[in-house]
């Protein structure tokens, strides 16, 4: 049996057309897809960022989202196989409810939610095996933490991920496959 954690934005759900849509109406500003190359934003005031993020993670917001195809699925046959699932997100701690709410909906399996901003520290204290995260932050520190990570690649991950010990696919269907032997 292993311990898995899972990320939710940008890993469970496509997240970026929502942050992207918010900052657009709120401060006229695009944030393509395909051009974020690195986990920073400088086109924006660090506190208009925030508070675009704190808007993507309003109790509507947690409600719309849709997973990506066969995240349910694959996180389902893990949890049937017997392993450990801790969803865990860097949203605010009274997000945790309207996200316990989403995961029910979607019908996502879990054992433990954990909203907070250190994931790394909370996935040593569970002694998580994996972490599927699409931070290239996290990514780095659960290697150095001797976690295995995994990921959907997205521009601002694919050099973290270059690393020959992340476990990376293009959606949920590959990713699922290429974890199949650490399992």
């Amino acid at each position: 049996m292993k311990r898995i954690a899972l990320d939710i934005d940008s890993t469970l759900h496509h997240y970026w057309d929502l942050l992207e849509r918010i900052v657009r109406d709120r401060h006229g500003v695009s944030l393509p897809y395909a051009e974020q190359r690195d986990w920073g934003i400088t086109v924006l005031a660090v506190e208009d960022l925030r508070a675009a993020v704190t808007e993507t993670h309003s109790e509507e917001n947690i409600a719309g989202a849709e997973p990506y195809p066969g995240a349910v699925e694959a996180v389902s046959a893990w949890h049937e196989a017997g392993h450990w699932i801790h969803v865990t997100s860097h949203r605010a701690e009274h997000t945790c409810a309207a996200t316990a709410r989403w995961l029910e909906r979607i019908g996502l399996p879990y054992d433990d939610l954990h909203c907070s901003w250190d994931k790394i520290s909370r996935c040593v204290e569970l002694e998580i095996d994996i972490l599927v995260d699409d931070s290239p932050v996290n990514i780095q520190r659960a290697l150095e933490a001797g976690i295995t990570p995994a990921t959907i690649l997205h521009p601002w991950n694919e050099e973290a991920a270059a690393d020959g010990d992340v476990i990376t696919g293009r959606d949920w269907y590959e990713l699922r496959a290429r974890l199949e032997p650490v399992l």
